[in-house]
């Protein structure tokens, strides 16, 4: 770990001008994320800027929606009785990752900025577009049970690892942000990006921009939904695939249909014409396999992720029947219905 200086931040005004006037200046608040890059010497940042005084811990609900304050842990926030009310999805989401302890520390604004967890990516022996622009990508034609199966380039084929922002895309989420430019409002599917050939951009915040909160507008199903995650072990792993699914379903027929996969694409993966062809017709297999064959139409493995695209399919077909069935998977239990 190198040599850095800190400063404890007073006021949103205060970490704003921090970052926009140190240029390798970077936030830091449950230090989940950025301390394990620090360790490992994949980010060396010559500021720290301690964000953990702000007033930003707070869960806020209104008639229209809940604004979730960008230092709230994940785990008052998946416990939070609100939440789980009218957002059981999300709720569902935070419980499926990491483990107790780093709910305990992680934020929201935390999760929602979190780096992959490529293997080539914490490894500063090999070459990485993401660590370093323009080396190459040593995990083209190397490891890759865990990339991209969606929206990779020759750049980069690493993964989103957050399950909380698959549910947030699910959810059409808002994410606040505050730069030198003043605030501004980010539709939570343009806040992360696909790769391209900037793969070391992983969103669209600008310099000096930190977020403030993220909002949840409108209603959510507090029946039909479910957060299901296929991975490794059954816990404290990321997803190989994973699927948030949330539907509106009156008289036998599905009237609104979000569904995002995590573990399959540099950001949580959604589809707004596939979701169309669920919309207007009662939940069935023949409705599932035409979304799933719009869904994964893109699709393609690099050799040792090949099975990804099978297991997506599984796990979006499984998803679709627990949300329509009003069998959310639970979390505390590892079976899947």
């Amino acid at each position: 770990m190198k040599r850095f200086d800190y400063l404890k931040a007073g006021s949103v005004a205060e970490a704003v001008s921090a970052l926009a006037a140190h240029p390798k200046a970077r936030l830091i608040a449950g230090g989940t994320n950025l301390v394990d890059l620090m360790k490992y010497d994949v980010e060396a940042p010559g500021l720290l800027v301690d964000i953990n005084g702000l007033d930003l811990k707070r869960i806020e609900e209104s008639e229209n929606g809940t604004r979730i304050g960008a230092l709230v842990t994940n785990s008052d926030l998946a416990y939070h009785p609100g939440i789980n009310r009218r957002f059981p999805l999300l709720a569902s989401a935070l419980l499926a990752g990491a483990s107790p302890q780093l709910r305990n520390a992680a934020t929201a604004g935390g999760n929602l900025n979190q780096r992959t967890r490529c293997y080539y990516f914490y490894d500063t022996a090999t070459r990485c577009n993401k660590r370093q622009p323009g080396s190459g990508c040593d995990a083209i034609g190397g490891v890759t049970r865990i990339h991209a199966i969606l929206g990779a380039s020759d750049s980069c084929i690493a993964t989103h690892p957050s399950d909380m922002c698959v549910a947030l895309a699910a959810l059409d989420a808002v994410v606040e942000v505050e730069g030198p430019n003043g605030r501004r409002d980010i539709p939570i599917l343009d806040y992360h990006r696909l790769p391209g050939e900037t793969p070391e951009r992983d969103n669209t915040l600008s310099p000096g921009e930190m977020v403030l909160g993220i909002r949840l507008e409108g209603e959510a199903s507090p029946r039909h939904h479910t957060y299901l995650k296929l991975r490794d072990r059954l816990s404290y792993a990321f997803a190989l695939v994973s699927a948030a699914v949330d539907l509106k379903i009156e008289d036998g027929v599905v009237r609104r249909a979000r569904v995002a996969l995590g573990g399959v694409a540099h950001k949580p993966w959604r589809d707004l014409e596939a979701e169309s062809l669920l919309v207007g017709r009662a939940p069935s297999a023949d409705a599932a396999d035409a979304f799933i064959a719009r869904l994964l139409s893109g699709a393609k493995g690099q050799g040792g992720n090949d099975f990804k695209i099978t297991l997506a399919e599984r796990v979006i077909r499984r998803a679709l029947r627990q949300a329509a069935a009003g069998t959310p998977q639970l979390q505390h239990e590892k079976a899947i219905a």
